[in-house]
């Protein structure tokens, strides 16, 4: 027996730009529910589970940064994981390593070559690769934060289930400040790159929306935290959206619109490499990976 192989990187055309997602890392977590709905609605997320042909008791859950280069710039979304497991106690078992830098490289750059770092919001997935051992990990990059995720953190009134969160965020992505530009919906990141409200999950998360020659994706970030289950029922709530009635309200919002729009997709949790389509089924959604739709 040799083991699961699994590519790590994949990258496509998207008009003029090069857009590739990266596999950080994944782990595998233990039920669908309670996280999914809570105790309440584990009988329907069981159920939800084995008509979509997927484990109800164990599920695979990626951890999905994005690489955009515009042939001017290269934009990282989101760091990933890093080192946080390694070098924080509370997170050993809950996290897995990040290999975010290592498969930088494989993709065909080094970490000094990032000219913009994207954070689409604060959550220890999304900004634990941002250093390792106190040291920048993309040291010439401008930084880009949501102004109402930054500030929210920084204001420090979190729930207790994200006070070391808030830690995390005070120690490795406030030193940042005077390097980063506070954005909010609507705005250009770079030509071809712009922010889209996507608050809920985490209070100002963004997610942004890339265009160019007419085609067009969205990197959700974590606006859906699994492929079935967030899109076949929005309305459930997830045990690590902040704001749960407004994560389930954006959901519906922002899967209305690809579907509507017919949008591509990329989504950080979504089934590795996390690009597909979404379209209406059943009353709620269903999500479509990609094909070749994007290499022609």
């Amino acid at each position: 027996m040799q083991g699961e192989m699994q590519p790590a990187i994949y990258r496509l055309r998207l008009g003029s730009f090069e857009v590739a997602s990266i596999l950080d890392s994944k782990i595998i977590r233990e039920g669908l529910s309670p996280s999914h709905g809570g105790e309440a609605l584990s009988a329907e997320v069981r159920a939800l589970a084995r008509a979509n042909r997927i484990d109800p008791h164990r599920y695979e859950h990626p951890f999905i940064p994005s690489l955009v280069n515009t042939g001017k710039e290269l934009v990282l979304f989101d760091t990933g994981n890093g080192a946080l497991q390694l070098e924080h106690e509370q997170l050993r078992g809950r996290l897995p390593e990040g290999l975010l830098v290592a498969r930088v490289r494989q993709a065909g750059y080094e970490p000094q070559d990032v000219d913009v770092v994207v954070i689409t919001h604060g959550h220890p997935d999304h900004i634990g690769g941002l250093m390792t051992g106190g040291e920048p990990v993309f040291p010439n990059a401008r930084y880009v934060f949501g102004a109402a995720e930054f500030d929210f953190w920084r204001r420090g009134n979190v729930r207790d289930a994200r006070k070391f969160n808030r830690e995390l965020f005070m120690k490795i992505a406030v030193p940042f400040a005077d390097r980063a530009s506070f954005i909010k919906a609507g705005d250009e990141v770079v030509p071809g790159i712009r922010a889209v409200d996507a608050a809920g999950h985490s209070p100002g998360m963004m997610a942004y929306l890339i265009e160019s020659e007419g085609k067009r994706l969205l990197n959700w970030a974590d606006t859906c935290g699994h492929y079935v289950v967030s899109l076949q029922r929005p309305d459930i709530h997830l045990d690590v959206d902040d704001d749960k009635e407004m994560a389930a309200a954006t959901r519906k919002r922002i899967l209305d619109m690809v579907a509507t729009d017919e949008i591509f997709v990329l989504g950080f949790h979504m089934p590795f490499p996390g690009i597909g389509f979404v379209e209406p089924a059943h009353g709620g959604y269903r999500w479509v990976p990609h094909g070749y739709q994007l290499n022609l």
